[in-house]
């Protein structure tokens, strides 16, 4: 009988009677992850039933529900409530994957939505240590899953009229609010006056966060001590170099720009180049080599 076509019983079985499919298409499973799922059925027990189907003497072999047969057994759960269905093998390997691409039982929630809920979760708890042991996870965690939900009206604003490619982009132009809130509202500012249909992506932001970054590090750093004599310098560590933005590294640390017919350059937004430029402080003459470092960085990373 096909899938659609059987009746779906609901029951509540055995865990030592569920089997899990030697043809399942998740053949590895991160332990790390599933403590936070293990953790929830400790507290909750078993929210969504799994899906499986009848097995020879009374067992059952999991269709849909892997991760939840694995979490309950380490959890020390006995039952679990269960949908048994009938299927093919070929079936089965579909379900899974319609289920996996968010064509099956749910959706993922917008990252504002999930953000929001978690945070009103955590405010039941005395500190955010309390509240992430709560979901098994770390508390830096914690700060991450509910950044997207303490964004400032303005950040908000233009995230909702969509000149903010993401909330990734908008918890970056946060951040650099933090770094450097002169150089955040100006950007905010620029970004509010985009056409309508143009947006920011979070490259921009990181970009000059980036830069924001690796002009305080230069800050902090002591003058160097003069020589008596020329030396031959070292290499700087690879950690420094993380720290320098492409467009401050000296031109002959860089391999000359590499021209190919399917160069990057025409495909790049110019009035993007610009907002760039301005944020970085650069003249109207610099944005040409702006350009020009960027796209070097770009065929580096490529390793053209």
């Amino acid at each position: 009988m096909a899938f659609k076509d059987s009746t779906p019983q609901f029951q509540i079985a055995e865990l030592s009677l569920i089997d899990p499919d030697p043809k399942h298409v998740r053949q590895n499973i991160n332990e790390e992850t599933l403590k936070g799922l293990t953790n929830a059925i400790q507290k909750l027990g078993v929210i969504q039933p799994l899906v499986v189907r009848p097995a020879a003497e009374g067992r059952f072999v999991v269709i849909a529900g892997e991760r939840r047969r694995l979490a309950a057994l380490k959890a020390g759960e006995t039952r679990v409530p269960v949908i048994v269905r009938a299927c093919t093998d070929e079936e089965a390997l579909e379900v899974r994957v319609f289920e996996n691409i968010g064509l099956g039982v749910r959706s993922a929630l917008e990252p504002r939505d999930m953000a929001n809920a978690i945070q009103a979760i955590s405010e039941r708890f005395a500190s955010p240590e309390e509240a992430a042991q709560y979901f098994g996870r770390a508390p830096t965690w914690l700060g991450q899953a509910t950044a997207a939900a303490n964004l400032s009206e303005k950040v908000t604003a233009l995230l909702d009229s969509g000149k903010i490619s993401s909330t990734s982009a908008a918890i970056q132009l946060e951040k650099l609010a933090k770094k450097n809130e002169a150089k955040a509202e100006s950007l905010i500012e620029q970004i509010g006056q985009l056409p309508e249909g143009e947006k920011v992506s979070r490259k921009v932001v990181d970009e000059v966060l980036q830069e924001e970054t690796g002009r305080g590090k230069k800050a902090e750093a002591p003058a160097p001590i003069a020589e008596p004599a020329p030396v031959q310098q070292e290499p700087a560590p690879a950690s420094a170099l993380e720290e320098v933005p492409p467009w401050e590294e000296a031109p002959q640390e860089r391999p000359a720009p590499v021209q190919t017919p399917s160069s990057p350059r025409n495909r790049i937004n110019p009035g993007k180049v610009k907002l760039v430029a301005e944020l970085l402080g650069l003249s109207e003459e610099d944005e040409e080599e702006l350009l020009v470092r960027l796209i070097d960085e770009f065929l580096s990373m490529k390793g053209v």
